[in-house]
């Protein structure tokens, strides 16, 4: 999966909100908890919804290939329980256009267990809901940060 986001703040505003675990649970669909470690790990605990499953998610979020304020890799791994086990990771590039930043990403990720029975295709279409309701509600709030 791969996209691009246009973002009306410059990039160390869009870096600085990128690694605010606070600021990024109200922004993650079905976030319930996130706790920072360290500069490059976090626990968090995330409910998302496959079809008629619904599935909790506690794991760890990696940072690595850090390049402040310009890319990153952020990984992330997680138990779901019975439902299965799930891990992807996401390259993030972000570049100065003028007053704006150009969040470009390129993600993969892997389920194992009864998620993965439930098929590639429901599984592709719920990560790429989610994936384009977190950076539309990321690039707003980042917007109106960067206005105050």
């Amino acid at each position: 999966m791969r996209g691009d986001v246009r973002i009306a703040a410059p990039p160390r505003i869009v870096w600085e909100a990128l690694n605010d675990p606070e600021f990024l649970k109200g922004l993650i669909p079905g976030c319930q908890s996130m706790e920072r470690l360290s500069e490059t790990e976090t626990l968090a605990t995330v409910k998302v919804k496959f079809g008629f499953l619904s599935v909790t998610f506690a794991g760890k979020i990696l940072l690595s290939n850090i390049h402040a304020p310009d890319s990153y890799t952020i990984s992330a791994e997680g138990q779901g329980g019975l439902a299965g086990f799930a891990r992807g990771s996401a390259d993030v590039v972000m570049v100065r256009e003028g007053n704006e930043t150009l969040l470009s990403y390129e993600a993969k990720a892997d389920v194992e267990g009864k998620l993965a029975q439930m098929g590639g295709k429901l599984i592709d279409a719920t990560v790429g809901k989610l994936a384009r309701r977190f950076f539309d509600d990321f690039n707003a709030a980042v917007s109106e940060r960067a206005r105050a």
